[in-house]
């Protein structure tokens, strides 16, 4: 065999491992992405949700403004933490691979929570809200949203580890790296008391 064609040959080979590198190289890279549009998509769900859910509080605070003549403060909370949490949520939509924007959310939604929840352990208080048709029409809409928040939550979260355990994995932990793509961060609610849904007894 003569030189030239030993040298081909190793040319060749060379070529081809190249060739099989850049191929596997390639098919981690869109691995990532694919997950990375999979839970931005999963966040799409939560988003809906969410304003859903920002969309019946006002309709919910204004229905009860009649009865709670003396707790404008109360109403006030509410309101002002619904603002804050859309606003979040705005930011979070627009990015849902900011993990900053993530946690702004998350704490906005727990204010949200904690004032919805005072909102109507105050409401107990006053039967003839309670007997109000319209108010019982809007909490059960809100109970219904709720429900389905917390279980696009729980996809949104599922997709988040599936793509971080890719991510931290070798070797697509060095293409993670070099191409940017940053840890998700999870749609999660950590003390106990805010882990209850908004208790609605209507």
């Amino acid at each position: 065999m003569s030189a030239s064609i030993i040298l081909l040959t190793i040319l060749g080979l060379f070529i081809f491992t190249l060739i099989v590198l850049g191929l596997y190289a390639m098919g981690i890279y869109n691995g990532l992405v694919s997950l990375r549009n999979r839970f931005k998509n999963a966040f799409a769900q939560i988003d809906v949700q969410l304003k859903r859910r920002y969309d019946l509080i006002p309709n919910l605070v204004e229905t009860a403004k009649g009865y709670l003549k003396h707790e404008r403060e109360t109403l006030e909370a509410v309101i002002q933490a619904r603002n804050g949490a859309a606003s979040a949520e705005q930011k979070a939509a627009a990015n849902p691979d900011d993990s900053s924007a993530i946690k702004s959310l998350m704490g906005a939604e727990t204010a949200l929570t904690g004032a919805m929840g005072r909102f109507f352990a105050l409401s107990e208080s006053y039967p003839d809200l309670k007997a109000n048709q319209n108010m019982a029409q809007l909490t059960e809409e809100l109970t219904s949203t709720e429900n389905k928040v917390a279980f696009a939550r729980q996809g949104y979260n599922d997709s988040v580890m599936t793509y971080n355990t890719k991510r931290e994995s070798f070797p697509a932990n060095i293409f993670a790296g070099i191409f940017n793509f940053k840890e998700a961060q999870m749609f999660e609610i950590t003390e106990a008391a805010e882990r209850e849904a908004v208790k609605v007894s209507f």
